[in-house]
């Protein structure tokens, strides 16, 4: 068989079963439609117990002593922090780690032109300021 007949084949059967899967109505479902969206909530657990405790004990509140200053956005937060290799080498750590317990987030890491800041950028779909705000105990910070 031709590789071409068999792409057709397969892109037939997935119209096919996103037709049953939509009540056979005649409309497709969209990406956005068939894609998951994890909860609003930090699953730890998907940190081993070592990394979990220095992510949450260790890292996470080094940053937060280190925060210059902290924007509100309309979608989350902007901090911004010292531009050293030591407050990068903790943030790139403390980024990696929070997309793994809370994959729901948004996160930039942006250095300013001319020796600028270090921002960290933490936003997301509706829902996800209010999370960090409580989370994060920002309320006390603003």
């Amino acid at each position: 068989m031709n590789i071409l007949y068999l792409a057709a084949l397969s892109l037939n059967a997935l119209c096919l079963l996103a037709l049953n899967a939509s009540g056979g109505e005649g409309q497709l479902l969209s990406p956005s439609q068939t894609q998951h969206e994890s909860p609003f909530a930090c699953n730890a657990f998907a940190l081993s117990p070592e990394v979990r405790k220095r992510h949450f004990e260790e890292v996470g509140p080094a940053l937060l002593k280190l925060k210059k200053s902290m924007r509100e956005l309309p979608d989350g937060y902007e901090l911004e922090l010292p531009a050293d290799n030591k407050t990068y080498q903790l943030l790139t750590e403390w980024a990696f780690q929070e997309r793994l317990c809370c994959p729901f987030f948004d996160i930039a890491l942006r250095f300013d032109r001319e020796n600028g800041p270090l921002r960290l950028r933490l936003t997301g779909r509706p829902g996800t300021k209010e999370f960090i705000k409580e989370e994060f105990d920002l309320a006390k910070s603003l």
